[in-house]
Order: structure tokens, then C-alpha cells, then sequence
């Protein structure tokens, strides 16, 4: 397995542009199988789960190719409902899949996803919402079929603002007969672009961003080009290690809009941020004050993707620190690992108490999923001395080579390859 082995001290400084949103790219390219024709996606970021995506639409009969930032997928050869159970357990977002299929084919075959453990993660409203757009659904075992002539528009009352059951109802609905209403939808930026990819190829489509989408199904539609938004999640983590490092960075290719909550929590900590439409400059000159209470919770409040990267900034703050995870029960596996670092940090059910330390020192720790293992990179770029970050590939489903990325910045960071390369 590859490592990531990081000298700590240096300040980050420079001008970094952002990759396109993995959670945005990938019900994108899960929805272009509903159009029957070429569709191309512009700055999509070279991923472990990318790649995984494209294997599975290839073994479903698609032409699909990844050039740069720009991906090809020709849908109209496409002849597979069955998704083998292989690559579902690579890739929990293989699970978006199931409505398109269902849309387009009538029928999909797919197996429970896999994915960071980060805590139970049910697909029961995923399944919930094409039952009741008319879809059949048997498990047998962990194998699931879904089957339907024609779905029919309905009424779908989320008990969750769930992101992947919103996308997947959404991408089956297009093709529905009728109007389907989605009460209590997740709010998140990636849903809304995938509302302007689906209406770019003929979909009728609206309310993404609020808690109410309203779809009314069309009887085809077409191939499109499209450019994916900037990833929020990485902007972020890019915010925060600067800030840990003491250091002054400019962003480009942000939206600055998505990221409210956190630029809140950041500028309470004393890190200075200037943003504009889509840029942003953050500098922190001084150690950071502590946050008394983060609480994380759907967007658009502070997003859980971003709590361990936040934890490890508040480990080096002047003072205590609670943060709150409210949506996946077992996302503290990180803070073993900063303690091994130094950090003073004690978790009580969901709370973690976050005591700050004057400084935090090299180790070698494990990523455990891919937000812990993008924080414990962090505070390696923080810490005194040499850290050594194992279980890389956690960290290369969600950044497009982190080693590269923080290089560009100031970052002594490389990696030590261990296996054959993951990217072509």
C-alpha cells in the first residue's frame, strides 16, 4: 500500500486552483445512462471512485473515456442492468445507479454498496422512494432487483434530507409518467447541479436547494455537455491547512457560497478570509482560538464531510473546543490518530472535547476513511517533525493526488509507492 510521508513546519503559501466535486461528478455520470447519446462532463478530478464509476458504466455497455478533466460516456450502446458485485462493494456510490437504471431499463440488478466505515449508511430511503414511484423491489440475500414497466409519478416524503436517495428518486423520476414531488430533499449545491445536468439534457426539473423538488417526467433525453462544480469539501480542507500551518493561500475556482458554515467556524477560530465570486484568500498569522461548540448537520449547516479536518485546526487552538457529529455515528476514528500526534482530544458518545496543545509531532498514523485521512494529512503539514500517513487509497477516492496538490502550495509532502500506480 502506498504511504504519504510529510516534513511538518512549513507555512502554506501560493495560489492553488480546485479540482471539480467528486460528489458532484458522480451522480452526473450515474444520470448520463438515462440519455441515450454522447454526453461530456467537463473538470471532473481523477479519483478512485471516478475510476470505479466509469468501470461499472463500461461493464454496463457504455463507451466511457477520461482524458485530462473531460470525460466521454456514449450511453446509446449501453445493454446491462446488472451491476456485478465486485465493483458495487468497491464504491458506496455505485448505489446511484440504481435509479437511472431502473428509469431507462426497467429493471436494475445490483448488490449492497461498499465504502468508507464511517457508520451505517442504509440505502432503506433509496429503496423506499423507487417503491413508491412504482418500482418492485426484492433482496435476496445482498443481492437487490428492482423492476417496473414504467414508473408513475408520485408523492415522496424523505424522513431524512438523505443526498443519494434524493439524487437516485430524482434520476428515476425524469422518466416517470407524471409529476413526482420530493418532500424533506437534501439541499446540497451537488444536488442542485445535478438538477441543471438533468434539465441540460431535456429534463423538466426544480426546487433543488430547497426542501421540495418537483420533477415532471419526459419521454426522452438527449447527450449534453457539462462542467461540474468546484468540490467544497476540498476547498475546505485546503482552508483549514492553511490556517493549521499558519500560512496564506489563495483559492481559485471556489464558490465561496457553498461553504458558509465553515468560512463561520474558521473566522471564530481567527483565521482571516477575503472572499469573492469565485476566489477566496485565507492567511492565519497567529495560533487559532477555540471554537466552543461545532455541531455538524445537513447542508446548509456545518457539513460532517469537514469535522475531522476542523477537529485537527482546534487541536492547535488556544483554548477548549466541543465539536458535535450528528450524522454518521462513527466518524471519530481519526482522533485516535491525532492523539498519537499529541492532540488532547476526548469523545464522549457523539461529542468530542478538543483541548488545544502548543504543538502537535510526527508519527506514523493510519487513514481509516477518506475525510480522517485527509485531517491526519493536515496535521502532518502542521506537526513538528515527520509523519507518515498509511491506507492512502482511502485518501484517493475524494482528492485528485494530495501529495500534488499541497506541493503546489509549500507542502513537503511525497508519496512512497508501495504497488503498482493507481492513476494511467
Amino acid at each position: 500500500m502506498d504511504n504519504l510521508v510529510i516534513e511538518g513546519g512549513n507555512p502554506l503559501s501560493g495560489t492553488i486552483r480546485i479540482h471539480g466535486a467528486k460528489n458532484a461528478a458522480l451522480p452526473i455520470l450515474a444520470a448520463s445512462l438515462l440519455a441515450e447519446g454522447e454526453v461530456t462532463i467537463r473538470n471532473v478530478p481523477r479519483l478512485l471512485d471516478i475510476e470505479v464509476m466509469l468501470d461499472i458504466l463500461r461493464d454496463l455497455g457504455c463507451k466511457a473515456r477520461h482524458q485530462d478533466t473531460v470525460v466521454t460516456v456514449e450511453t446509446a450502446v449501453a445493454t446491462s442492468s446488472h451491476i456485478p458485485e465486485t465493483l458495487m462493494r468497491k464504491m458506496r456510490s455505485s448505489v446511484f445507479l440504481m435509479g437511472p437504471l431502473l428509469a431507462r431499463f426497467g429493471e436494475a440488478q445490483l448488490y449492497q454498496p461498499g465504502g468508507c466505515a464511517i457508520g451505517e449508511r442504509k440505502i432503506d430511503l433509496h429503496l423506499r422512494g423507487l417503491a413508491a414511484l412504482g418500482a418492485r423491489i426484492e433482496e435476496k440475500g445482498s443481492r437487490i432487483v428492482c423492476s417496473a414497466r414504467r414508473l408513475q409519478g408520485a408523492e415522496i416524503s424523505l424522513d431524512f434530507p438523505s443526498v443519494g436517495a434524493t439524487e437516485n428518486i430524482m434520476m428515476a423520476a425524469v422518466l416517470a409518467r407524471g409529476r413526482t414531488t420530493i418532500i424533506g430533499a437534501a439541499r446540497e449545491p451537488e444536488i442542485q447541479d445535478l438538477q441543471q445536468f438533468l434539465n441540460r439534457m431535456g429534463a423538466q426539473v426544480s426546487g433543488a436547494g430547497t426542501d421540495t423538488i418537483a420533477i415532471d417526467g419526459v419521454e426522452t433525453l438527449h447527450g449534453c455537455e457539462f462542467e461540474v462544480i468546484p468540490d467544497r469539501i476540498v476547498t475546505g480542507t485546503v482552508m483549514v491547512a492553511t490556517a493549521a500551518t499558519r500560512g496564506e493561500v489563495t483559492l481559485e475556482n471556489t464558490n465561496p457560497g457553498h461553504l458558509t458554515s465553515l468560512i463561520h467556524v474558521l473566522r471564530r477560530a481567527g483565521v482571516q478570509i477575503e472572499a469573492g465570486n469565485d476566489i477566496m484568500r485565507v492567511g492565519a498569522f497567529k495560533r487559532p482560538t477555540a471554537v466552543d461548540r461545532v455541531v455538524t448537520s445537513p447542508y446548509p449547516a456545518f457539513p460532517t464531510d469537514m469535522q475531522a479536518q476542523v477537529m485537527t485546526l482546534l487541536a492547535l487552538a488556544d483554548g477548549v473546543s466541543v465539536l458535535k457529529e450528528t450524522v454518521f455515528e462513527g466518524r471519530f476514528k481519526h482522533v485516535d490518530e491525532l492523539c498519537r500526534m499529541g492532540a488532547d482530544i476526548r469523545v464522549d458518545l457523539n461529542n468530542a472535547f478538543i483541548r488545544g496543545v502548543p504543538q502537535l509531532y510526527g508519527t506514523t498514523v493510519e487513514a481509516t476513511d477518506l475525510r480522517a485521512g485527509a485531517a491526519l494529512v493536515v496535521a502532518g503539514l502542521a506537526a513538528q517533525g515527520t509523519t507518515v500517513v498509511e491506507q492512502v487509497h482511502h485518501i484517493d477516492r475524494g482528492y485528485d493526488r494530495i501529495e500534488e496538490m499541497f506541493r503546489r502550495i509549500g507542502g513537503n509532502i511525497k508519496r512512497e509507492v508501495h504497488r503498482s500506480k493507481v492513476y494511467s
